[in-house]
């Protein structure tokens, strides 16, 4: 689909690898299989919310791409899908999931996987991500990202499913890092150790969630550019900014503006990892558009500086 914008050049989207596998053909669930990466987009964007449809079905959004929530559209017509459409002829898509449950002891589910092919297919996104959690059972979707105990049987349940999702989809997957709010006792590994194991052993990418990363390590006693310093950065194809509530508890929210630490956190990470996609998510208290492009603008400003630097190190 043509892809056409009125404020910034679209950034070019570079394929550094070979074409993509086949669906259907397994890899080793103990090491990365031969899967291509993910294509390199160093834009910035915005997760759409319905408040914000106008703007962006007409092509008007200060934006480089939209991420969207994979399961709103994994339908077969109607009114969302012909959204969806409408929109990708302004602006490639990220398709950003929310019950993949990768984390599940019972596997991933293949009706769901299904559908996600189908949506993947028809909207042709620039990729497809979702969180490092469990969010169901066999009878019940919590429709929460719950947490996994950092265990090597955590992990390898974790691998199987990443292959398997991989396959299935015919594409590497990016993967979230979670906000964390408890631990389980028999954890052996850190959660930066865990992340770099599934991406070592599966070929997924990762979406690094800064304020995730912030958050996680205020609430366990973490120190934050450890944790960001211990994960595969090279592997980053997207980045999400977000506010979160203060408190003796942080808890990720997506309710306010970027703060201050998180800022700082994402410049280092930047400097680390280079140009790559960054986005600005908001969940709650939605303000008006041209709050978030102007909060888009200064990620801009700080990527723009924090990879002068890096160059000048």
């Amino acid at each position: 689909m043509p892809v056409q914008g009125r404020h910034h050049r679209r950034p070019r989207v570079t394929e550094r690898h070979g074409p993509r596998l086949p669906a259907g053909r397994a890899g080793p669930s103990t090491q990365a299989s031969a899967r291509p990466a993910v294509a390199t987009f160093a834009g910035y964007g915005l997760g759409m919310r319905r408040e914000h449809y106008p703007a962006f079905l007409a092509g008007d959004a200060n934006v480089d791409f939209a991420e969207v929530i994979s399961e709103n559209f994994m339908v077969e017509g109607g009114r969302p899908l012909d959204t969806l459409r409408r929109v990708r002829a302004h602006y490639p898509v990220v398709l950003h999931g929310v019950s993949l449950s990768i984390g599940s002891a019972h596997g991933v589910d293949d009706a769901y996987l299904a559908r996600l092919r189908r949506l993947a297919d028809r909207i042709e996104p620039l990729w497809v991500s979702d969180h490092l959690c469990w969010t169901r059972t066999h009878a019940h979707n919590s429709h929460d990202l719950l947490p996994l105990p950092y265990t090597e049987d955590s992990l390898a349940a974790v691998c199987a499913n990443i292959h398997r999702a991989q396959d299935a989809l015919a594409r590497p997957m990016l993967f979230e890092n979670p906000s964390s709010y408890c631990r389980f006792p028999h954890d052996t590994l850190a959660e930066w150790e865990f992340i770099a194991a599934m991406v070592a052993r599966t070929g997924c990418q990762l979406l690094l969630d800064v304020n995730n990363v912030y958050v996680s390590a205020r609430n366990h006693g973490w120190d934050a550019r450890v944790y960001l310093d211990g994960l595969p950065l090279q592997q980053v194809r997207q980045i999400h900014l977000a506010g979160h509530s203060p408190g003796e508890l942080l808890v990720d929210t997506h309710d306010r503006a970027v703060c201050d630490e998180v800022w700082g956190l994402y410049a280092h990470a930047v400097a680390r990892c280079g140009p790559v996609a960054t986005m600005i998510e908001r969940d709650g208290d939605i303000p008006p558009l041209e709050v978030l492009e102007a909060e888009l603008g200064h990620a801009r400003a700080i990527a723009a500086r924090a990879c002068r630097g890096a160059r000048a190190a």
